[in-house]
């Protein structure tokens, strides 16, 4: 297990998964090394791996880890926390320094960006429970389909779809299920900024399918009376059951004790005396000349 300690001296791990990179500030105790020329410390650390040293570089270093860091994190989603990315690039930054070779002629800063920005991804790539491959598909897929809507101004179908990515067959409807992956996200992400001081989150703007209008309650309610007047109790039951609690025929018979021949029937004489009422009725609400 590989442990460091920072220069506010927090010791993290590589087992932790995370430091409070807070505590990770640059400290303003003066050290041996402060006044010497960066490429004597170099030295001196390639020659006896000095905690003291490393610590000291780790400082110098710092501020590239967050700068990398806030860089990345400006294109994520909210639930990534910038902390978790820091942290990460700390251990990045300590492979640099161990790796980091003064006689190859190359500015450290140069060398220890590509280090920062690895162990940063690879940390975002172990948040991600999708495969990468998954990933790839997903934006060759999406990468086809915008091209084509540029292109005709309309979203192509399948058979057009798998022309654009020159698969066909199985292979094609492998790579397009490959590809819908389900994503999670955070209830707690923001959505969008608001006018006011509080932001407006996804759960505030979520759909909840089992909360009811109580106005169309009242409608479908008032459409239902008036479709069931002057029908008989079965002849009811077969509106309400079909119509509002989605049966089928067959279930409607077993319920009523009837064939299903007979709910049809039934169904189809409740259908022609409604539409006699319909007519009968907007005949009435037409305005008089």
């Amino acid at each position: 297990m590989t442990r460091m300690r920072t220069p506010a001296g927090v010791v993290i791990s590589r087992s932790s998964g995370r430091f409070a990179a807070e505590h990770a500030q640059p400290s303003n105790k003066p050290t041996p090394f402060d006044q010497m020329p960066i490429k004597d410390v170099w030295k001196m650390y390639r020659k006896a791996r000095s905690k003291d040293v490393r610590n000291f570089l780790m400082e110098k270093y710092l501020h590239l880890v967050r700068y990398n860091a806030e860089r990345i994190y400006a294109r994520l989603p909210d639930e990534v926390d910038l902390q978790d990315l820091i942290s990460a690039g700390m251990f990045g930054l300590m492979d640099a320094i161990d790796a980091f070779d003064l006689d190859r002629g190359v500015k450290f800063e140069t060398y220890c960006a590509p280090r920062i920005r690895g162990a940063v991804l690879d940390e975002l790539r172990s948040m991600d429970w999708v495969p990468r491959l998954v990933r790839h598909r997903t934006a060759k897929v999406e990468g086809a389909r915008q091209k084509f809507e540029m292109k005709h101004g309309r979203e192509p179908t399948d058979d057009e779809l798998s022309r654009q990515l020159k698969l066909e067959g199985e292979e094609f409807t492998k790579f397009k299920r490959d590809s819908a992956a389900v994503g999670t996200f955070s209830l707690t992400r923001k959505c969008f900024q608001s006018d006011g001081s509080r932001d407006v989150r996804e759960i505030d703007v979520i759909k909840d399918d089992g909360q009811r209008n109580p106005f169309s309650e009242i409608q479908r309610k008032d459409v239902r009376d008036l479709m069931t007047k002057g029908l008989s109790r079965a002849e009811r039951l077969i509106v309400v059951l079909y119509y509002y609690e989605e049966m089928t025929m067959k279930e409607i018979g077993a319920t009523l004790d009837l064939s299903e021949s007979r709910v049809s029937q039934m169904h189809s004489s409740i259908l022609a005396r409604l539409k006699a009422q319909m007519q009968h009725r907007a005949r009435e609400l037409e305005p008089v000349e």
